[in-house]
């Protein structure tokens, strides 16, 4: 587990993947809080298991770079700019509509940061995967309404 000194806690990383609805669908073991996107989803074997389904997915830019297939890739990452390159307008279109693409699922996830027990989990890590489960299904229950 990692410290955060600017908040003075231990923190999680967890990566989840979710239909078009933001209903779970996979939810990978804890890992430090300092794990990086593209990390966690190497480790996960992520890459491998969507193509195997056949399926593609919408991610944010933490995962750049994670899929380099230009002619079939799986994940779907946003542009950057950066202070010698900026955005065209088809790059800040694109980035408009994975936006509105990745909505319902940032909605159904926004919610568990209300719940109070994920800031003071003092738990095995082993066992907060099933925790966020069980907020998740609790969270979806409660937006449906």
């Amino acid at each position: 587990m990692t410290h955060s000194g600017k908040h003075r806690s231990h923190g999680l990383h967890f990566l989840a993947l979710t239909d078009e609805n933001g209903r779970l669908i996979r939810l990978s073991a804890a890992r430090p809080g300092r794990t990086h996107d593209n990390t966690a989803a190497r480790h996960d074997h992520i890459l491998a298991h969507l193509r195997a389904a056949g399926l593609g997915a919408l991610a944010d830019l933490g995962f750049r770079g994670l899929d380099n297939d230009i002619l079939d890739p799986v994940i779907v990452t946003g542009y950057t700019a950066t202070r010698t390159h900026k955005l065209t307008p088809g790059q800040k279109e694109a980035n408009r509509v994975l936006a509105v693409g990745r909505a319902p699922v940032e909605h159904g996830f926004a919610h568990l940061k209300n719940w109070r027990i994920l800031t003071k989990l003092r738990t095995d890590p082993a066992r907060a995967p099933h925790l966020l489960r069980a907020l998740l299904v609790l969270t979806n229950l409660e937006v449906d309404r």
